[in-house]
């Protein structure tokens, strides 16, 4: 009995938002007020669920591949094999957990909509559904159908309440992920068509070993199947981070968005794409990730492919960052900077994933996999452990070992905390937006002496976003850093110059806005018209966020506890 209530529990989480925009959407136009309270209401009680979810997986984490808490299965698409399959493990109880929360901070200070009030907390609700869903979703057609149910309500709140390019920004934001979804759908259903499920658990135990009878799909090699499946699956996530160069759409699209929705496109939204590596991409594809090809007599392989990315997005972020004047686009791309560090933790997981697959297959007498083991190719005719161990000896893969978990830690990390702190600076960014009616740092500066809650709010969380010691951005970089960097060496030291041409941007947004010459007409519009400070409702959507930025800082064990668990777990393979 207690297995069916902790069963229903979670699909409760997921659908509860979804029922709660239903009620929203259908109130009389009149009844505004209501619908806010209502919506805001729906999102705290997920928010509990979600602390509930994330808490009792700390207490009682999956330890195995095969083991999720509050799963769930039941029939839904049989004539596909598709079922409602639902599960969280220590790495989505994080996401979960974020999500629960950045909504309902979304929503209140989204309270500041007049017009569609309902329409807009309806599609606040709706997009939760969204990507609480694809957190939880344990098969492939679930995953894919809350993947797409968190593209359309964003669209919507561009379109409908955005600035002033609103419709090229949505438009864009809308085409560039359905490009990705189009690859996601693609392989999604290459892979279930082949394995004969869409079940992710049964997928993972299948596709990376499954050749077939006679290793071809209509005349085409197995090998090169997955490798298109795997570009598939890369496209979609790699636009959604966005990593660099798919990341043209997210400055447009946070800089016309409405302030709550601004939040949770940075806060969670782009974490999908990392999250769909972690989940899909590296454990369905170990092989691919690694093998060396070849392309015009120069080989690669793609993990180092995913290395490069990572650094070009940290150290391009953070000089077009740099060059912005418009305060919410300096933000947009610190985005692409910072979720720069996250590939570089996933590009160092991948790799050694990959390793770590190929020698459990070696074990088994298959040493057909075993051509490359954390970058050292492996001569034709390997076919004993020993002569493995003299190419890469059993200290040195103890050490890769813990210097992957180390960056995958420090990558799930810098996840949630991009998400507090991103959330943060576009709230921050709105309130001024919503008073000053302009985002050009050009025309603030000596703020400070009329707004000084708002300064010391802004320099707080923008050092947080910095990665200043003792706050939450440090934390997630320096693992990401420590662990990389016996495997990419000279990409982490490329990486340092962005975090150099962060500290630049941070500083200079800080001293266009709050220091410098001193803007007499905002002294005079602030005395006679209308109050630049920080409204009360602003500050209580904030103070979580600056709370758990600084309790993270300090203690990121709370949170690191839980992700150690799933990286752990992740790393005996198959999930």
């Amino acid at each position: 009995m207690l297995d069916f209530l902790r069963v229903d529990f979670l699909t409760l989480m997921i659908l509860l938002p979804m029922v709660g925009a239903l009620v929203v959407f259908l109130l009389p136009q009149e009844r505004k007020q209501e619908a806010r309270w209502i919506a805001l209401g729906v999102s705290l009680v997920v928010l509990v669920m979600a602390i509930g979810v994330f808490y009792a997986v700390q207490a009682n984490p999956p330890n195995s591949p095969d083991e999720w808490a509050f799963e769930e299965e039941a029939e839904w698409f049989p004539q596909i094999n598709a079922a409602w399959h639902v599960g969280v493990d220590s790495l989505s109880a994080t996401m979960i957990l974020l999500t629960g929360l950045l909504v309902p901070l979304a929503i209140l200070i989204s309270f500041e909509i007049t017009e569609r009030v309902q329409a807009a907390m309806a599609l606040f609700l709706f997009l939760e559904t969204g990507m609480l869903g694809v957190f939880c979703a344990l098969d492939m057609m679930i995953f894919f159908l809350f993947w797409e149910i968190g593209l359309v309500p964003m669209y919507f709140l561009i379109f409908l309440w955005g600035g002033k390019n609103r419709r090229y920004a949505a438009n864009k934001f809308f085409l560039y992920t359905m490009a990705g979804s189009l690859g996601l759908l693609l392989a999604t259903q290459l892979i279930g068509h082949l394995v004969g499920t869409f079940d992710i658990p049964d997928m993972l135990r299948v596709w990376p070993t499954l050749t077939g009878e006679d290793n071809e799909l209509l005349g085409v090699d197995y090998s090169i199947v997955k490798y298109y499946a795997l570009l598939g699956f890369a496209l979609a996530f790699l636009i959604k981070i966005p990593a660099w160069p798919f990341h043209t759409w997210l400055p447009d699209a946070h800089t016309e968005a409405p302030t709550g929705g601004s939040m949770l496109l940075a806060g969670v939204l782009l974490k999908l794409g990392a999250y769909g590596f972690l989940r899909l991409a590296i454990p369905l594809f170990p092989y691919e990730w690694t093998s060396t090809r070849e392309l015009v007599s120069l080989e690669y392989n793609l993990v180092d492919v995913l290395g490069f990315l990572a650094v070009a997005g940290i150290v391009l972020g953070a000089l077009a960052a740099w060059g912005q004047n418009d305060f919410k686009r300096l933000v947009a791309y610190s985005s692409v900077n910072h979720m720069g560090f996250v590939v570089l933790g996933l590009a160092v997981a991948a790799l050694m994933y990959g390793t770590t697959w190929a020698e459990e297959q070696a074990q088994a007498g298959n040493y057909s996999y075993l051509k490359n083991i954390a970058g050292i190719e492996v001569p034709e005719g390997v076919s004993d452990q020993s002569e493995v161990d003299k190419l890469y000896p059993p200290e040195q893969r103890e050490d890769d070992r813990e210097n992957a978990r180390l960056a995958m830690n420090g990558a799930v990390l810098q996840m949630f905390n991009h998400g507090l702190s991103s959330a943060g600076m576009f709230l921050l960014a709105g309130a001024l937006y919503h008073k000053a009616h302009t985002r050009d740092l050009r025309k603030f500066g000596g703020l400070w002496d009329i707004i000084p809650v708002f300064g010391a709010l802004l320099i707080f969380t923008s050092m947080a976003s910095l990665g200043l010691p003792g706050l939450n951005g440090f934390v997630g970089e320096f693992l990401i850093v420590s662990g990389a960097f016996r495997t990419y060496p000279v990409y982490v030291l490329l990486s340092m110059l962005g975090l150099l041409v962060t500290g630049i941007y941070i500083l200079k947004g800080i001293q266009k806005l709050l220091h410098g010459p001193y803007n007499e007409q905002w002294a005079a519009y602030h005395e006679n018209e209308h109050s630049l400070e920080i409204e009360r409702r602003e500050v209580i959507a904030l103070a979580p966020l600056v709370v758990l930025m600084l309790v993270t800082g300090l203690y990121p064990n709370w949170v690191l506890e839980v992700i150690n668990d799933g990286v752990v777990t992740f790393f005996t393979l198959g999930g």
